[in-house]
Order: C-alpha cells, then sequence, then structure tokens
C-alpha cells in the first residue's frame, strides 16, 4: 500500500478539495482530507475564461500560473493540518482547473491548467497532471475518468450501482453485470449557483431555501430540456462552455419570471435530467442503487426530487460504503496517480470512447 494525495477543482469552482489516501489499486482509504478556497479574484478570471470572454495568452498564463500556486498551497495546508511526512507520499495526482472541453469538435481538445511543476517545486514531491488528453487522443472524450475509480471501488458488490457526482456536472458511473461506463447527464449545481450568484449575490442555494421558495415554470423547462445535448447517446462529455449563463439567457428570451421561479426551474431541470437516464438503468432482478457524491448531495431539493422520480431506486450517500461523498473526485485523483506511477490503465473506454486502455497523464519530478 502507497499513500497519494489528490487535489480536485471542478467546475463549481467552490475551491480545491484535497485528499490523503493509501491504496495498492484495487482497494483505498481516505486517511485525510481538506479544503481551500479559491481568491474570488482569480474564480472570476476562470470563470470569464470558460464562459468564451476574450482574453491573451498572457492572462491564461498568468493564471496557469496562479492556480498552481493555489493548488500547491492546498497540498501544503493538507500537510501541515494532518502532520504527514512528506517522504511518506509516493505522488501527487491533480487534475488541473479545466477552462475549455470540446471532445467533438474539428480539433478536439480539453485543457486544465494550473502548473504541475509549480506543484512538484514547492512541494518537494513528484506530482502527475494532465490525465484528459491521452484519452482524447485515442479517440476519446477525456471524461469521465472517475468510473475507472468507481470500478475499483465498488465491483464487487452485486447490487445494480449508479454513482452519480452532482458538481457542476452531472455524471454517473454505471457498475452492474452487464457493464461497467459512464457520462455527464448534463447539468449538476453550474446553473443554479450562477443565478443565484447574478440575482442573489450568494455563492449558492443553502438548503435550497430559495429554490423552494419558488415555483417551476413549464415553458421554461422545456426550453432547457429541448438541449441537443441531452439527446446525444454515449459516450459524451460536456462542461461550462455548454452550460452557462449565456446559455441560460438566451432560453428565457421572451420570458419574465421572479427569479426564485427560475431558480426552482433550474433545480427541476437538474433532477429530470439525471432521473431521465437512470431510468433507463433500472434492472429488475438486481436491488438498484443510486449512490449520490458531490456537493448536490446536500442540497435537499435535489436529493427529495430524485427519489420521487425514482422510485424503484434506493438513493443513499457513498458513505454507506465508507467513501466520503465531498472528496470522492480528489480521491479519484490520487488513484490515477498511483496507476499512472505503477504503468498500469487509468481510462475506462467504455465510458470514454477511447479506442483502447491506455496509462494517463504525464510526471513532473521534483528535482
Amino acid at each position: 500500500m502507497e499513500k497519494y494525495i489528490g487535489i480536485m477543482s471542478g467546475t463549481s469552482l467552490d475551491g480545491v478539495d484535497t485528499a490523503l489516501v493509501e491504496t495498492d489499486g484495487q482497494s483505498i482509504q481516505l486517511l485525510a482530507q481538506d479544503f481551500f478556497p479559491i481568491p474570488d479574484d482569480l474564480k472570476q478570471d476562470v470563470l470569464d475564461v470558460c464562459i468564451g470572454q476574450q482574453t491573451t495568452l498572457v492572462k491564461i498564463g498568468e493564471i496557469d500560473h496562479r492556480l498552481g500556486k493555489v493548488f500547491a498551497d492546498a497540498v501544503e495546508q493538507l500537510i501541515a493540518n494532518n502532520h504527514i511526512e512528506r517522504s511518506d507520499i509516493k505522488a501527487i495526482g491533480s487534475h488541473g482547473q479545466t477552462v475549455f472541453h470540446t471532445p467533438d469538435s474539428a480539433y478536439p481538445f480539453t485543457m486544465q491548467i494550473g502548473d504541475a511543476n509549480l506543484i512538484a517545486a514547492q512541494t518537494g514531491i513528484t506530482t502527475v497532471a494532465d490525465f484528459r488528453r491521452k484519452d482524447m487522443a485515442l479517440g476519446g472524450q477525456g471524461a469521465p475518468l472517475v468510473p475507472a475509480f468507481h470500478k475499483a471501488l465498488f465491483d464487487h458488490l452485486d447490487n445494480n450501482i449508479v454513482i452519480l457526482n452532482i458538481g457542476g456536472i452531472s455524471n454517473i458511473s454505471i457498475i452492474n453485470s452487464d457493464q461497467t461506463s459512464g457520462y455527464d447527464t448534463g447539468p449538476g449545481n453550474m446553473l443554479m449557483d450562477a443565478w443565484m450568484q447574478q440575482h442573489f449575490g450568494k455563492p449558492y442555494d443553502k438548503d435550497a431555501a430559495i429554490a423552494r421558495s419558488g415555483t417551476v415554470q413549464p415553458e421554461l423547462l422545456q426550453r432547457l430540456l429541448s438541449e441537443d445535448y441531452l439527446k446525444l447517446p454515449a459516450p459524451k462529455s460536456t462542461g461550462r462552455e455548454l452550460f452557462n449563463l449565456p446559455w441560460l439567457e438566451q432560453k428565457l428570451l421572451g420570458l419574465t419570471l421572479q427569479p426564485q421561479d427560475v431558480l426552482a426551474t433550474l433545480a427541476e431541470f437538474t433532477a429530470l435530467t439525471i432521473a431521465d437516464q437512470v431510468t433507463g438503468l433500472t434492472q429488475s432482478n438486481q436491488q438498484n442503487e443510486l449512490l449520490v457524491c458531490g456537493g448536490g448531495a446536500q442540497n435537499p431539493l435535489l436529493m427529495e426530487r430524485l427519489q420521487t422520480l425514482l422510485p424503484d431506486w434506493e438513493i443513499g450517500n457513498t458513505l454507506k460504503y465508507g467513501i466520503d461523498s465531498d472528496y470522492m473526485e480528489a480521491m479519484a485523483f490520487a488513484w490515477l496517480a498511483h496507476q499512472t506511477m505503477h504503468n498500469l490503465p487509468g481510462n475506462l473506454p467504455a465510458a470514454t470512447g477511447a479506442s483502447r486502455l491506455a496509462v494517463l497523464g504525464a510526471i513532473y519530478l521534483p528535482n
């Protein structure tokens, strides 16, 4: 068993999750976890790039450096708070911050920034990063990568398991006797959080209090559900480059709605797009179990709607199996670092669409 640190900064941009794990690739144990906030000015600069605002190469380079420093500081905080010996850590796995992801364009690419050289140099620990582009080079989407990790965690169970991560984007991993795969279902918290910030000046809707005060608007809901991405077959992946405030504003054209009603409709949109996909995975000969992780697991309205929309499914939290739902993805990138360091594949072609299994990531040495 070896120790690895995983770093995850997702599409929600709420901050940096770090996780210290011990793993041999087959079993994994979370030993410590921490959260490090992203400075507001840096968060805004990243958001501007993600939604396609005009920028410069200089600006991109500066953001890459600033994020690398934030990621390194997040690791330093994890180490200090938990009295971790650096020499005990085999490697750090850094997802980086996705600023653009376009797997289906004429020239497919995905870009995660946050200089891994800075992480390795500051921490003195070997760092693995740039996990997605090898899969994309092999014809894959470069995402989602967590299904391979979920397979290692849950493949021993006899149930029909779907792991649902509700971050900025919602994605599912499907693990049963017939298949192991996964894909992005559509928005998670991203649109709701952006609307909250724009109209209520808050980062998110705590306990779904404002969404509960609104009413779902059928016309807006139908416009949202008409999005072409939702009809695409898997494998597929998406992000902030599609689901963003300008996209939502287009859907709102000609409608005069109260902000809380828009928020309620966005919550229903997220729940419906998830439930639509999970319903099709129901098996009559097995127990159907939906394990929810990510920030959306803390949204009581989303969880209630999923339970109503999925009556044939037992819905719970990954804590049932000893996995902290808030740090699932950070753990996944610690595991992916293990795979890279041992020259083992980290992708799952059934989930990403790649032509074959592949060792992912690039290794950045501290010396």
